[in-house]
């Protein structure tokens, strides 16, 4: 096992894989800019080192900083969480030429699955169903002769991104023409790839993806579907497990065509694949190589540590145990708490003045802040996640209304109150939602 791990990341995932290193007798380095020097992740950890000022392709993108500072440390492997550097195969390889681990997948299968043109080339090759789209497209003349052959509406989406990142929809051509530029400047901006590829627009689906573990040695599992149809501008909300839109044929299908097309590639380490569900009929659309923001949803309803997990497969141990031995029990539901205004979503950075997170059976909140924390602007607006697990569906969402109303923050906006008007709304109480419902319900900003 590891003796020392670099985190190369921030906030309240940068904090969950420190607590799960210190649960297995690993110290930790943590790496921050100047704007987190009074992070929580830095205050826990057993050493840290800054590397850079605020903005991130000068300090969390920035690969020699992050190698310099293992280096020094001398850590033996380096965990890169989620977002920033965790899907980028170029720093995946690096950090192996240096004699370091990078706890996730080979760069090879980061590389595939990173372009997600080629992703779904190879899916399509697996015999998984993807939604009718075609090959990525880097102009405009392009882009309408790709529109033409698919057919409106479409949706346009970053080659290289993820995370609703360079995404829109043209219903038609005229929409594709102003659509198609914005994209690409997304898309360029967030990824250093302004590529783009097209898809079939579906109407009403369903957000379903897939959470698997795989050691590399043959053993690949999968730990259930979530729902991540609650969403804003492709920005996921609310995620559940198990959806409430699935049967238990349905469910099982999915997850194990998952699981036997990760055992193909011979895929190592936490991944998830993530489809469109519409009328009885999954479409693959992309796969994450990394931890996802969700994962603790997963975790709740099998007591499968997925952090742990990772580093354990990274250290070269096999799974030990088989797809039979892994229980599914209750449901769980997670609330992403961020900090903007809940009825604008305009950013609300600055300091915490008051913080009291709920507690109780069932809940956990996975969260760097506390009182006098001040949040930076600079960075994602995600501050806490509340997850909730009940024996049952109404259990969950009773236990998670509870917890909402006694979660407290104050000094800065957050979006407590809009997730408090999701849980009493009919639809989202009877499990009968889409991925554009929230839209059409309550965001009146669009």
């Amino acid at each position: 096992m590891f003796d020392k791990v670099l985190i190369a990341n921030r906030g309240e995932i940068a904090l969950r894989i420190h607590r799960a290193c210190r649960e297995m007798g690993i110290r930790t380095v943590a790496v921050h800019s100047t704007a987190d020097a009074n992070a929580m992740h830095v205050r826990l950890a057993d050493e840290s080192v800054c590397i850079g000022p605020p903005a991130p392709r000068e300090s969390y993108l920035n690969i020699p900083a992050i190698l310099s500072a293992a280096a020094i440390t001398g850590a033996d492997a380096i965990h890169p969480g989620l977002g920033f550097l965790a899907e980028n195969a170029e720093f995946a390889q690096i950090v192996g030429e240096h004699d370091l681990v990078f706890i996730g997948p080979s760069p090879e299968h980061i590389r595939l699955m990173g372009d997600k043109v080629a992703a779904k080339r190879a899916a399509k090759e697996l015999g998984i169903p993807v939604v009718p789209g075609g090959d990525a497209v880097n102009d405009i003349v392009h882009a309408r002769q790709e529109a033409d052959r698919v057919g409106y509406p479409i949706l346009v989406k970053a080659a290289a991104g993820g995370g609703g990142r360079g995404m829109r929809v043209a219903r038609d051509q005229g929409e594709l023409e102003t659509m198609f530029p914005i994209a690409q400047a997304e898309a360029q901006t967030f990824f250093g790839n302004g590529a783009l590829y097209l898809e079939r627009f579906l109407a009403k689906p369903r957000h379903i993806e897939v959470q698997i573990l795989g050691d590399g040695q043959g053993s690949v599992v999968h730990l259930g579907e979530r729902d991540c149809s609650l969403q804003r501008k492709h920005q996921k909300l609310v995620e559940e497990t198990p959806s409430p839109g699935l049967n238990l044929t349905e469910r099982r299908r999915i997850c194990d065509l998952a699981a036997s097309t990760m055992r193909k590639l011979g895929y190592k380490s936490a991944g998830t694949l993530e489809f469109l569900y519409e009328n009885g009929q999954f479409f693959f659309i992309e796969m994450n190589t990394r931890l996802q923001v969700e994962h603790p949803i997963s975790e709740m309803v099998t007591g499968i540590d997925v952090v742990r997990e990772q580093i354990r497969i990274a250290a070269g141990a096999a799974l030990g145990y088989r797809q039979e031995d892994i229980a599914f029990a209750g449901h769980a539901i997670e609330c992403r708490i961020n900090a903007e205004h809940p009825d604008t979503f305009a950013p609300s950075p600055g300091t915490i003045q008051r913080y009291h997170a709920p507690g109780g059976m069932g809940v956990r909140v996975d969260s760097a802040l506390y009182r006098g924390y001040t949040v930076p602007p600079h960075y994602d607006s995600l501050i806490a996640k509340l997850i909730v697990h009940g024996s049952s569906r109404n259990e969950c969402l009773m236990r998670l209304r509870r917890s909402l109303e006694e979660f407290v923050v104050s000094g800065i906006e957050t979006t407590i109150p809009l997730h408090q008007k999701i849980m009493t709304a009919d639809a989202f109480l009877n499990g009968d939602y889409d991925i554009g419902w929230f839209e059409r319900t309550f965001d009146h900003t669009l």
